[in-house]
Formats: C-alpha cells, sequence, structure tokens
C-alpha cells in the first residue's frame, strides 16, 4: 500500500526556520523568465511559456546554427561567405540595424558573427543565411529544425534575424533555454557577446547591449526590439560563481528595458538563494519491510540535495515521504524504493528518489512462516 507523510526533517531544520509571508516578484515587461544557469530552475516567470514576437533575439538561434558548424569542423572562423546582390538590397530595404555589407563582397564568418552580435546586423544574418542553406526561407526551417533538437517547443522561425512576421515567434522559456545551451556547448566563442564595439565600412558601432559592465555582472547575449514586441532581452550574468539568465520582452523603451534587466538580474541575485537540504547518503526515514532479517530499512539520498528559492519563503517549504509498502526483502545498497516531494509555493516540485541505505537480505523459511501466520490472524500492519 501507499505510504506518505510530511516531514519536518532534522537535517532540514536551518532551511525551515521561520520566515515571511512573500510575494511574486513583479515587473512591467508582458514575458519575463529568470532561470538559474546551473539547475534550468525559474526563479521567476511571467507569461515565460507563451509565444512572442522575438524580434532579434531570434538571431541568437541564427548564431547557434553557425557556433555548431564551427564545433564540430564544418565551418572556420576564417572561410568567408559571399554577399549577393538579394542579401544587400534585403538589408538596404529593411529599417532594422546593419552590418552594412557591400555587394559581392567576401566576408569572414570571423567579421559575420561579429555584426550579427555586436551590430545586431540583418543583413549579416541574410548572408550566413543563404550561405548555409541557399535561402532565406530554408535557412529558417533549418533553425525551426534546430530548435526541436534543442527542445525548444514553443518556437517557429521564418527568416534569420527576426523581422516582425506571425510565424516568427519563441517563448521566454525558450530563449532562456538557448541561452544556457550557447554558453554551456559554445564556451569557446561565448566571448564574442562581451565585445564593446565593431567596425565595419568604416561604421563604429556600439555593443546594443548596453546592460553589459561591471556593475551588473552580464557578459552577454541579445537584445531585440521592434514595434510589435517592444523592447526585450536575453541576458546573462555571473556573480560570485553564480550565473542566472534573464529573458524580457515587451518593456516600452530603451531605459525601461536597462532599468528592468538590473533590477530583475539584482533581485535574483539578492533575494533567492540555493539551499543544500540534504547531502548525499542523509537519511530521511524507514521503510517497513515483508520477510526481511530486518524489519525495517533506512530511506536515503543517493545524491546531494539542493532547492533554489526565496529567502523570504523558507517556512512554507513542505517535504513528503513516499513509498510503497510493506517492502519485500531482499532489498539491496542503493535500491531505489521511495521518493521525497519538496514544495515551495510558486515553484515547481522537485521529486528526490529515495534509496535503500544498505542490504537488508530475506529472513529464513521458520522467521517467513511465523511472519505469515502473524499477518493471518492480526494483518499485515502487525508484521514486524
Amino acid at each position: 500500500m501507499a505510504f506518505m507523510r510530511t516531514l519536518s526533517l532534522i537535517g532540514l531544520a536551518a532551511v525551515l526556520m521561520a520566515g515571511t509571508a512573500h510575494a511574486q516578484p513583479q515587473t512591467t515587461a508582458t514575458h519575463a523568465l529568470l532561470m538559474d544557469y546551473d539547475t534550468g530552475e525559474a526563479l521567476f516567470c511571467k507569461n515565460c511559456d507563451q509565444q512572442m514576437p522575438p524580434s532579434s533575439m531570434s538571431k541568437l538561434m541564427t548564431v547557434e546554427l553557425v557556433f555548431q558548424r564551427l564545433k564540430d569542423g564544418r565551418l572556420k572562423l576564417t572561410d568567408t561567405f559571399h554577399v549577393s546582390e538579394n542579401a544587400w538590397r534585403q538589408g538596404q530595404k529593411s529599417n532594422e540595424s546593419k552590418m552594412w555589407v557591400a555587394v559581392n563582397s567576401d566576408v569572414s564568418v570571423d567579421d559575420l558573427l561579429k555584426g550579427i552580435i555586436v551590430q545586431s546586423g540583418g543583413d549579416a544574418c541574410l548572408v550566413v543565411a543563404e550561405a548555409l542553406a541557399g535561402s532565406e526561407a530554408a535557412f529558417a526551417e533549418l533553425m525551426t529544425a534546430r530548435a526541436k533538437e534543442l527542445g525548444l517547443s514553443n518556437s517557429h522561425f521564418v527568416n534569420s534575424s527576426g523581422l516582425p512576421d506571425p510565424g516568427q515567434y519563441m517563448s521566454a522559456e525558450d530563449l532562456g533555454k538557448l541561452a544556457a545551451h550557447v554558453i554551456r556547448d559554445y564556451a569557446d566563442y561565448y566571448h564574442y557577446f562581451s565585445i564593446p564595439e565593431f567596425t565595419w565600412s568604416n561604421i563604429r558601432q556600439p555593443n546594443r547591449n548596453t546592460l553589459m559592465g561591471p556593475s551588473t555582472w552580464i557578459d552577454g547575449l541579445k537584445t531585440g526590439h521592434t514595434d510589435a514586441a517592444g523592447y526585450g532581452i536575453t541576458a546573462s550574468a555571473v556573480r560570485d560563481g553564480r550565473r542566472l539568465v534573464l529573458v524580457v520582452n515587451g518593456l516600452k523603451s530603451e531605459r525601461e528595458r536597462v532599468a528592468e534587466g538590473r533590477r530583475l538580474i539584482d533581485l535574483g541575485y539578492r533575494e533567492f538563494k540555493s539551499y543544500q537540504l540534504l547531502a548525499a547518503g542523509d537519511a530521511v526515514g524507514e521503510a517497513d519491510l515483508f520477510g526481511g532479517a530486518k524489519p525495517k530499512v533506512a530511506l536515503t539520498v543517493a545524491e546531494p540535495v539542493r532547492m533554489l528559492m526565496p529567502i523570504a519563503g523558507r517556512r512554507d517549504m513542505k517535504v513528503t515521504l513516499s513509498y510503497n509498502g510493506p517492502i519485500k526483502a531482499p532489498v539491496a545498497a542503493g535500491q531505489q524504493i521511495g521518493s521525497l516531494k519538496v514544495s515551495v509555493p510558486g515553484k515547481p516540485e522537485k521529486i528526490v528518489p529515495l534509496v535503500a541505505g544498505e542490504e537488508v537480505r530475506a529472513s529464513g523459511f521458520f522467521n517467513n512462516m511465523m511472519r505469515g501466520l502473524v499477518a493471518l490472524i492480526f494483518g499485515p500492519d502487525e508484521v514486524g
């Protein structure tokens, strides 16, 4: 039968100390995600799983496809891509940011990356799209397929740069996952995002990400703006060895984007903390056994258990142990026989496997017979 109980574990006493009631953070952004990089846990979510126009933040997927090919050897930074008349004319027509590539010129992958990441050049995106897929439409299909491979379930692309289109959408959650993937899997290329300025065609342009700097701890990634999307940014920061990822969109001005970005990053470091609830091997309770040399076995955690939560919300945490018991012996040490559910208001539940702390062999024939008689006469609850 299923066995469950809510625990006030001795090992969690320091975490379960009295706290104060807490409210969820607020933001003027229409979509927002604040995520812990190491665990992927959302500290704060506002419409983060809903589709939205990502504007130039779409360029992160264009860049990802280039990084992927650099990493696996299909491309080198010194390779050059030809600027077609189509790519040049498209760049001249659009109102988006430009690298100002020249028609019929050949531009290195290294420079195109700088043009896309630092200058947010839509013309550079089109050069990449034509070089890698033959056309922007075909490249957009590659972007969508790659998004699916990465588990980005709310993303679809019809162009390489994020120009407004009903078929071009992402969620803040997908952008956060994509940012974490880029940081983790392409560490050798992440420095492109922190280049302060880039000059091409004698036009010097500063990095569009004005949130970067030592006072904010932000070291990347990509801003975005269209009339349809408002102002947005996908950013990442590192402070005291802890990395956070922030996505906001739908803000009204560049000034508001800077202010909200800084405020939410600061809030993440100030108001949220990672607590170690249990160390590997800690026992959280005991499970009843049937037919074992011992009547009970310790329930332990195989790995350390950590939980991100608001500092002010610790007292609202609940821990529930459950297992289907009594468990039939023999039981091997390390065998999973239960689970621990950790619940904090406003956060997804954390389920932790519980394993047997030791080996317990089956009892002998005589003991099994006696246990069976006791169970028959007095019921299974008296066995032990």
